[in-house]
C-alpha cells in the first residue's frame, strides 16, 4: 500500500488510493454518478464494491484541470477476495506456491495479522483492474445521459465507455517510497551485476520482470560469442573466408541458449507463482463489433461477427497489402544496390579519403530508410489488424504480431541474403551488416531512450519548478503527484522490445560469422538497452498495470524460428566456404547434397535437443505433481465426506419413517 496518502470515500471511511480514473471533461453528471454508484455497490448486487473518491475540489489550481478525476482504492477484505477470483498464487507455508484461498490465508507464508502487507501494492492493483474490467451492465439499455451509447445484459461497462471517449485512461499509481530504493538498486549505480528481477517483478508484474529476465539473459549468453569473436575479428580482419568454424558455433548456440531459456523461464514463473495459475477467460476487444447475439459459451449477450468475413478480411485486403509492403521493400534494396555501385564507381576511378568514406553513405541512408519503413509500416499493420475485427485481444495480438515480423524480417534482412547468396560478396556482407547493426542501434537508443525522456521533462518542466519552488524536497501531495502522473506517457508494452531484441538476436545467428563483432556490439546495446528502459519505467511513462505471464508468448516461437533460419543460413555459408570448396573441386552439384544433408542433419540434432532438454527444472516438476496429487487427495476427500453426510441423512429419514403412520 502507499505510505502516507490517503483519501476519503463518501461513507467517510480512509483508503490507500491505488488507481486513478480520469473520465472526459465535459461528461454528463447523470453519467459519473451512476459509474461511481457502479463501483460502490455490492457485489451481490452487481457492483464492484470498491472504494472511490473524486480527486479534492481544492486541487483544482487552474480551470484547464480536469475536474473528473477519482481516486479508486478497496479495503484489505475485498483485496484479498478479490486475490482469490483471480487465482493469485502466493508462498505457501511449506515452500510451494498454491493458489491463494481466504478459508485458508493464515497458511501462507507472509500472511500476518489482517494480511495488511500479504499484498504488494501491484498486486493490489491488478485486483482493482480485474474488478473494474469485470463491472457488468445490468438492466440498463444505455449508458446514463447518452441515449446512443447502448448497454445490454453481460457488457463490460468499462470496456464500453472507453471505446466511446468517456474514460480518458485508468492507471495505478506510483508508490515513491519503493519506486526509489527500486531505481536506485537498478539504474542509478553502474555496476556489473544481476538485474533486481524480482523487486522489478514486485513493482510491475512478472509480464515486464519477464522482459527484463530475458534481455539479460539474452546479454549473458551473448558473451561467449563476444569473447571468441574479438580476436576472431583482429586476426582475421582481411581475411573474409575464414569463417568456418564461427559458423559451426552459431549452429549450436543459438539451440542452446533458446532451450536453456525456457528452463530458466519455467523457474522465474514458478517462483512468481504464475506458471500453475490458470488463464483467465478473455473477453472480447473494446474494440471488437458486430451484431447483438448469444455467446454460446456464457450464455451472455456480446457482439457477434461471422469468421468468415473476418478470413475474407485477412486473404483479400491484408495478405495482398503485406505483399504490396514486401515488393516496395525490395524496390528500395534495388535502388541500395544501385547506390552502391555507383559509390565503388566513383571510388575505383579516384579513391581518396572522402571516397572512402562515401562507400559508408549507401548503407547508412539504407539502414535509417528501414527503420522509417519499420515504423510506418508497424502504424500501418496495427490499423489493418484493428479492422480485421478479431474478438480477442491475445488473437489480434497473433495477428500483428505475425505481419510485424514478416515485413522486419524482410526489410532488414533481405538485403544481406542477396548479397551473401547471390552477389557472394563476404567483403560487402561484413560492411553492410556493420553499418546496419551500428545505425539501427543509434536510432533506437535516440527514438526509445533519449528522445522520450527530453520530452518529458519538457513536458513537466513548469509543474516541476512549481512544485520545487513551494515544496524543496518533500513528498509530493497527492494531487500533484496525480497531475505529473497524468502527462506521462503510456507505456504500450513490451512489443516493441522483444521486436528489437527479435531483429538484434537475426544479426547475430544469421550472418555474424562473417562480422564477428556484431556480438560484442549487442552486448555494449543490451546493457545500454537494459539502463534506458528501467530509466523510462520508473521516470518516463505511467506505471503499467501488473501482468501475470508464464513464458514469453509468441516471441518463444519467434526465436526459435529465426533459429531453424539460422542453421539453414549458416549451413549454407560454410557451403560456399573456400575450404569446403575445396573438397568438392569439380562437382558443384555433390556440395550442394553434401550441404543439404548436413542441414538436415544439424535441423533434426536441433529438434532432439527440444525434447532431450525439458523445458521444466524435473524440482520444479516434482513440485508441480506433487501439488496436483495433493489437490486430487483433498477433492476425494471431499467427495467421500459429502457422500457420508449423505447416506447418513437417508438413513435417518429412512429410519425415522418407521413411526409415522399414514392417515386411514
Amino acid at each position: 500500500m502507499q505510505k502516507g496518502l490517503s483519501v476519503s470515500d463518501s461513507d467517510g471511511s480512509t483508503f490507500a488510493p491505488l488507481v486513478v480514473l480520469e473520465l472526459a471533461p465535459n461528461t454528463k453528471e447523470e453519467a459519473v454518478e451512476w459509474l461511481l454508484k457502479r463501483i460502490r455497490d455490492k457485489q451481490q448486487d452487481g457492483g464492484a464494491e470498491l472504494l472511490v473518491e473524486k480527486l479534492s475540489p481544492e486541487d483544482q489550481s487552474t480551470e484547464k484541470d480536469n475536474p473528473n478525476v477519482y481516486m479508486v482504492g478497496a479495503s484489505m477484505r475485498r483485496l484479498l477476495f478479490g486475490a482469490e477470483d483471480v487465482g493469485l498464487f502466493k508462498e505457501f507455508n511449506d515452500g510451494t506456491m498454491r493458489s491463494f484461498t481466504c478459508a485458508n490465508r493464515h497458511n501462507f507464508k507472509e500472511f500476518q495479522g489482517d494480511g495488511d502487507s500479504f499484498l504488494s501494492m501491484a498486486e493490489c492493483q491488478y485486483i482493482i483492474k480485474h474488478e473494474l474490467d469485470t463491472l457488468r451492465a445490468k438492466g440498463e439499455a444505455h449508458v446514463p445521459g447518452y441515449p446512443k451509447m447502448k448497454l445490454y445484459p453481460g457488457k463490460s461497462v468499462i470496456r464500453r465507455i472507453q471505446s466511446k471517449g468517456i474514460l480518458v485512461q485508468i492507471f495505478p499509481l506510483h508508490e515513491n517510497e519503493e519506486l526509489k530504493r527500486l531505481s536506485f538498486s537498478w539504474y542509478k549505480q553502474f555496476k556489473l551485476s544481476f538485474q533486481p528481477l524480482d523487486d522489478i517483478r514486485h513493482y510491475f508484474g512478472e509480464g515486464l520482470a519477464l522482459y527484463f529476465a530475458f534481455l539479460e539473459y539474452f546479454t549473458f549468453a551473448l558473451i561467449p560469442m563476444a569473447i571468441i569473436g574479438i580476436p576472431y575479428y583482429l586476426f582475421d580482419w582481411e581475411d573474409y573466408d575464414k569463417y568456418t568454424v564461427f559458423a559451426g558455433f552459431n549452429l549450436v548456440w543459438c539451440t542452446v541458449i533458446l532451450e536453456l531459456w525456457k528452463r530458466l523461464s519455467a523457474s522465474l514463473a514458478y517462483r512468481w507463482g504464475t506458471l500453475s495459475r490458470k488463464k483467465a477467460f478473455e473477453e472480447p476487444r473494446p474494440g471488437f463489433h458486430g451484431i447483438l447475439g448469444f455467446n454460446p459459451v456464457t450464455g451472455r449477450e456480446e457482439p457477434l461477427y461471422p469468421n468468415f468475413k473476418r478470413q475474407l478480411r485477412i486473404y483479400l485486403v491484408s495478405v495482398p497489402f503485406v505483399l504490396l509492403c514486401l515488393y516496395l521493400s525490395l524496390y528500395v534494396m534495388m535502388i541500395y544496390f544501385e547506390m552502391e555501385g555507383w559509390v565503388l564507381m566513383i571510388h575505383d576511378e579516384e579513391p581518396t579519403f572522402w571516397t572512402g568514406v562515401l562507400l559508408f553513405i549507401p548503407s547508412v541512408i539504407y539502414a535509417v530508410v528501414i527503420e522509417i519503413m519499420n515504423l510506418i509500416y508497424r502504424y500501418a499493420a496495427e490499423y489493418l489488424t484493428n479492422w480485421e475485427n478479431h474478438r480477442l485481444e491475445s488473437t489480434f495480438q497473433n495477428h500483428l504480431v505475425l505481419k510485424v515480423l514478416v515485413f522486419n524480417f524482410f526489410n532488414c534482412f533481405a538485403s544481406l541474403f542477396y548479397i551473401a547468396f547471390v552477389m557472394q560478396d563476404m567483403g560487402l556482407l561484413r560492411q553492410s551488416l556493420a553499418t546496419l547493426l551500428i545505425t539501427s542501434q543509434i536510432l533506437n537508443q535516440i527514438m526509445e531512450a533519449f528522445l522520450p525522456y527530453w520530452l518529458q521533462r519538457r513536458r513537466n518542466k513548469k509543474a516541476h519548478r512549481r512544485v520545487i519552488k513551494t515544496l524543496a524536497d518533500k513528498e509530493l501531495p497527492l494531487s500533484d503527484q496525480v497531475k505529473l502522473e497524468a502527462d506521462m506517457s503510456t507505456y504500450l508494452g513490451t512489443f516493441d522490445d522483444y521486436l528489437e531484441l527479435f531483429l538484434l538476436f537475426g544479426y547475430v545467428s544469421l550472418f555474424s560469422c562473417v562480422y564477428p563483432l556484431a556480438a560484442v556490439l549487442v552486448v555494449l546495446n543490451n546493457v545500454t538497452e537494459m539502463y534506458s528502459d528501467a530509466l523510462k519505467m520508473c521516470k518516463v511513462f505511467k506505471r503499467p498495470f501488473s501482468e501475470p505471464a508464464a513464458d514469453v508468448g509468441v516471441w518463444q516461437l519467434a526465436f526459435e524460428a529465426m533459429s531453424v533460419i539460422a542453421v539453414v543460413t549458416n549451413c549454407a555459408l560454410i557451403g560456399m566456404s573456400p575450404q569446403v570448396k575445396s573438397y568438392f573441386p569439380e562437382s558443384d552439384t555433390q556440395l550442394i547434397m553434401w550441404v543439404v544433408a548436413g542441414e538436415h542433419l544439424l535441423l533434426a540434432v536441433k529438434f532432439i535437443l527440444t525434447f532431450v532438454i525439458p523445458d521444466i527444472p524435473k524440482n520444479i516438476q516434482i513440485k508441480l505433481s506433487r501439488l496436483e496429487f495433493e489437490s486430487l487427495e483433498a477433492l476425494k476427500k471431499r467427495v467421500s465426506t459429502a457422500s457420508l453426510a449423505f447416506n447418513d441423512t437417508l438413513k435417518i429419514l429412512v429410519e425415522s419413517s418407521v413411526f409415522f403412520t399414514p392417515d386411514t
